[in-house]
């Protein structure tokens, strides 16, 4: 039996199937963050987290990997349907990265160039904050 985590907000109540994959929101953002591995063991549950982050209608989702050391191509192609389902919606999708293995599977994959990546959760939700704060382009 799988464990649900309920998250509130004042407009709504989602409920993520997993806490592999938690995600918390604050201010417009929401942080999904990752386990050590995504693999296709649990590349599903990273998907239902990054949709339960965007269903609450939060502009930006980030991904935290800092904790993350690998992600094979089923996580990997969750992570680029999500960043399309996200554009469609006009929602961003970000990732935050440390480890050399993963930068370097985003490069040779070519979804590097895909992604805005960031090398802190912190640099990130600045980031966000500036773009809300420019207004739209």
């Amino acid at each position: 039996m799988s464990r649900d985590i309920l998250l509130s907000s004042a407009a709504s109540e989602t409920r993520v199937p997993d806490s592999k994959f938690p995600v918390t929101r604050s201010d417009g953002l929401a942080v999904v963050t990752t386990p050590d591995e995504i693999d296709i063991n649990n590349a599903g549950l990273l998907g239902e987290a990054l949709l339960a982050a965007a269903a609450a209608g939060q502009p930006v989702v980030i991904v935290d990997m800092t904790g993350t050391e690998f992600c094979d191509s089923t996580g990997l192609s969750v992570l680029v349907q999500a960043l399309r389902q996200g554009e469609q919606a006009d929602a961003q999708l970000t990732l935050v990265v440390r480890t050399l293995g993963l930068r370097r599977m985003l490069a040779v994959s070519g979804a590097g160039s895909l992604f805005q990546t960031y090398d802190s959760l912190a640099d990130a939700v600045d980031a966000a904050r500036a773009r809300r704060l420019a207004g739209p382009a």
